[in-house]
């Protein structure tokens, strides 16, 4: 057996062990993380010091930037629910929606506020939404909340201005406008399939505990006086009017410019998340009038379930790391180019190999288009737009528990490992697959 065909059995192996060690020995996921981690390491020749340091460094790559949005994004979520802001906001768009369509209308408010926002942000933000449309209309928090995350997503995987699309665009060396034209055409009936029209199908097989720790914490209590749905709805979009803003200062403005650094700073996720949260302190607060002990006590609160959830995604990035520095990612890479197939089965297949073995779609997308740039730029009929959303979708699909978004979900969601696996899973395969799809069909017409 070839040292590549070791290391894809290793991974294999370490992913069937974490299923088996979590879903039937019932072994606490940020446990089994550590050890299969540590144990894939070593199997695959790493030094036993340089496995350890690997899975370190995984977990502080992923939980310097998540801890710090989950938290922040914890408590805007539990100002928004004490207030009654989610509250407005749910029921204006039952209103106008109506409750049978309400599923579509997250779907749609989660691809707008995707856009500009990474997935994680976008996730915090809009679950209280979530929490309190399922508990106001009764339907399954699968049915609501699974079209959420597919928007999200998908814009996550396909459309600039996020970071491996853009490297993508540069590797490719597509044009960025008919880039993100092909990706709303391609984007939006892929979110539609991945999300409402799945989420009615599998909720009704999935049944949820009717305890959710989370849930409790960001539903907030009935209340009558509630803040207006405009400041309501400005609130929670500030990130993404502060990103956007930054992200077009990075493209209209000169790079030593005073005011595009300035836009650069209040635009960071992290940044526009806390400048939010200390407006929601007077712009939701003032309505109940609560007092400064109030919203330190809100805040508290609300932290305390976000722990175990860290822990557990913090330990899915640093198994990912495992993987990616032991060489699995290289030998997926070897493997896909030896197909010779066409530039866009071609991208999403090397991505889609990267993304299943790392559970990064990130790593998996600018790994993907590194790789394959060349050989597209080499083959006549190349369409280098097409080219990024072949990629983004390769990178998107089979998420498992090597993601750390797989986690998120999972604690945010209060399911098994096997619900995670047949709902978020199988959705991020139909962005996956029907991106795919969608993107063939676009190549017949441009």
């Amino acid at each position: 057996m070839s040292a590549d065909a070791r290391l894809l059995l290793y991974a294999l192996l370490a992913v069937i062990a974490l299923v088996v060690l979590i879903a039937r020995l019932k072994l606490h996921p940020f446990i089994a993380l550590v050890s299969v981690s540590l144990a894939m390491g070593v199997a695959a020749g790493m030094p036993p010091v340089a496995a350890v340091k690997a899975f370190q460094d995984g977990v502080g790559n992923v939980l310097g930037f998540i801890a710090i949005v989950v938290g922040l994004g914890t408590m805007l979520g539990k100002m928004m629910a004490e207030s009654g802001a989610a509250t407005r906001i749910a029921t204006t768009l039952i209103d106008l929606f109506g409750e049978r369509r309400v599923h579509w209308a997250i779907m749609v408010v989660a691809f707008i506020v995707g856009i500009p926002v990474f997935f994680q942000v976008g996730f915090v933000l809009l679950i209280p939404l979530v929490f309190t449309i399922a508990r106001r209309t009764g339907m399954s928090l699968v049915k609501i909340g699974i079209p959420l995350v597919a928007g999200l997503s998908v814009v996550h995987g396909m459309l600039p201005p996020h970071p491996a699309a853009m490297l993508a665009v540069a590797a490719y060396k597509a044009d960025l406008g008919r880039t993100i034209l092909y990706g709303l055409l391609v984007g939006l009936p892929t979110a539609a399939l991945a999300g409402p029209i799945f989420a009615t199908w599998i909720s009704p097989r999935i049944v949820l505990p009717a305890e959710n720790p989370i849930a409790k914490q960001l539903e907030g209590e009935s209340v009558t006086q509630m803040p207006g749905f405009a400041i309501s709805l400005f609130t929670v979009l500030i990130p993404v009017i502060l990103i956007v803003l930054a992200s077009a200062a990075d493209m209209t403005l000169d790079p030593a410019s005073s005011v595009r650094a300035v836009l650069h700073f209040v635009g960071h996720p992290i940044v526009a998340l806390l400048l939010a949260l200390l407006f929601s302190f007077w712009s939701l607060g003032r309505t109940r009038h609560f007092t400064r002990e109030q919203v330190m006590k809100f805040c508290n609160d609300c932290l305390a379930p976000t722990a175990t959830i860290l822990l557990v995604i913090g330990a899915g990035g640093g198994f990912n790391q495992v993987l990616v520095q032991s060489g699995v990612g290289g030998a997926i890479a070897k493997m896909a180019i030896g197909s010779h197939a066409s530039p866009l089965i071609l991208a999403w297949i090397v991505a889609a190999l990267i993304r299943v073995a790392t559970g990064s779609s990130t790593v998996a997308m600018t790994a993907a288009a590194g790789i394959v740039a060349p050989i597209a730029l080499a083959t006549p009929g190349s369409n280098a737009e097409l080219l990024v959303l072949a990629t983004g979708a390769g990178a998107l699909v089979l998420s498992h528990v090597n993601d750390a978004g797989f986690w998120l979900i999972k604690e945010f969601f209060n399911m098994t490992v096997p619900q995670t696996l047949k709902t978020w899973t199988v959705a991020e395969t139909i962005i996956g697959v029907a991106g795919l799809g969608f993107t063939l069909l676009l190549s017949l017409a441009v």
